[in-house]
């Protein structure tokens, strides 16, 4: 397909400004507002008060939530499995899950226990979906963590498919204590220096808090309708 060429461009918008009785404007200042009461929430809270905040937060989201640390991470992961009945696991080809210290786990203990475990593997499209779709677990990293809201913020790639967090029965989510912030507001600030500075942001950002919710038919809540029926948030301390 051959590229589109455009011709007559400034004269054209120079025309329409003129019509509209202004000076036509080549580029957009960013507006200075006297006020930001975004940036007021949760001012000044410490990362143990927004593990509190969050702590709230996540009784209203039908969602439970595990405080560890990096020493007991594996042993706090393996329990919250055990509880949501155990295997299938779908989970991301994640560093950080050597880093956290969970490669044992992932890769001796449950495997010698005979839980299945796939990790998702970009060259397996049709694969990954259909275990996704029966995964009793899916276990993904959280980027940045909403206290305010309960919201974990995933970034997706080629080696972090979006259905682990969606298609699996049940959603673990570790969140780095380090990262929990008040607000969206400050998720998009994070978003945003990112690519001022020229990193490479996910194609795909979900942001998911708690189970799948719906009240579209007479305001009655239900759990479950799109996505996972339960789901964890493991915070760990000392990351």
């Amino acid at each position: 397909m051959m590229n589109g060429t455009i011709q007559n461009r400034e004269s054209f918008l120079t025309n329409i400004a003129k019509q509209l009785g202004r000076e036509r404007k080549t580029s957009v200042e960013k507006p200075i507002w006297k006020f930001n009461p975004q940036d007021e929430v949760l001012k000044g809270a410490s990362q143990d008060d927004l593990v509190e905040v969050l702590k709230e937060q996540c009784k209203s989201i039908n969602t439970d939530i595990v405080i560890t640390n990096t020493e007991k991470l594996p042993d706090s992961l393996k329990e919250v499995v055990k509880n949501y009945g155990g295997g299938p696991i779908i989970t991301w080809k994640d560093n950080r899950f050597d880093e956290y210290g969970l490669s044992h786990l992932m890769n001796q203990e449950w495997p010698e226990a005979g839980i299945d475990l796939h990790v998702w593997d970009h060259t397996k499209q049709e694969e990954n979906i259909e275990k996704a779709n029966f995964a009793n677990v899916g276990i993904t990293i959280s980027e940045i963590t909403l206290a305010e809201s309960g919201t974990a913020v995933l970034f997706s790639s080629k080696d972090r498919g979006r259905t682990v967090s969606f298609l699996p029965a049940t959603s673990v989510i570790i969140m780095p204590k380090s990262t929990i912030v008040p607000r969206m507001t400050q998720a998009a600030q994070f978003i945003r220096e990112k690519v001022k500075s020229g990193e490479q942001v996910a194609s795909c950002i979900n942001f998911i808090t708690g189970p799948s919710n719906s009240a579209d038919i007479e305001m009655i809540p239900i759990i479950g309708v799109h996505g996972p029926i339960k789901a964890t948030y493991i915070v760990v301390e000392n990351l």
